[in-house]
């Protein structure tokens, strides 16, 4: 996989780290975005991560799916352990990425998922067409233990995108 570096000065995790995000927000990115895709055309955010998808990745029983709009996010009970799984479809998984980049977070290319496919420490970035979708992983492990793991989701999302 190809290392994709961005660097910012201001560095540091992104807004609402370990807490749920239902729409990413900051200052306008740095580049511009895609044009945005009709929602009522956009595939719904647990459609494209089910549960059984969430429990997987985060490797732990998790709660259901609290919708917001067009994200989708599963948390892991109150019993622990500490685990969410975020999904965001169109402009909020577009404006995820552009902070992730102002930060200056490591960004990688997996390829051949889908027409642009990237992958962070805890997250992933596809968009087909002009479609974006990412997916945040919340847990209190090592990161290289959920790449693995985040990649074979990215693939099996981008099928469903």
């Amino acid at each position: 996989m190809a290392e994709v570096a961005h660097v910012d000065a201001a560095g540091g995790a992104p807004p609402g780290a370990g807490t749920p995000v239902a729409d990413p927000t900051g200052e306008a990115p740095a580049e511009p975005s895609a044009a945005p895709v009709d929602d009522a055309a956009a595939p719904q955010a647990c459609a494209l991560v089910s549960k059984a998808d969430a429990e997987r990745l985060a490797g732990t029983p998790l709660d259901e799916p609290v919708v917001a709009g067009q994200s989708c996010t599963y948390t892991g009970p109150v019993s622990g352990p500490t685990a969410q799984v975020e999904v965001f479809v169109g402009e909020g998984a577009k404006k995820y990425l552009d902070i992730e980049r102002q930060l200056g977070h490591e960004i990688r290319e997996l390829a051949g998922t889908a027409d642009e496919a990237l992958l962070t420490a805890e997250a992933f970035f596809l968009r087909k067409g002009e479609l974006w979708v990412a997916v945040r992983l919340v847990r209190l492990d090592d990161p290289q233990e959920n790449r693995a793991p985040l990649e074979r989701l990215a693939r099996t999302v981008a099928g469903r995108m």
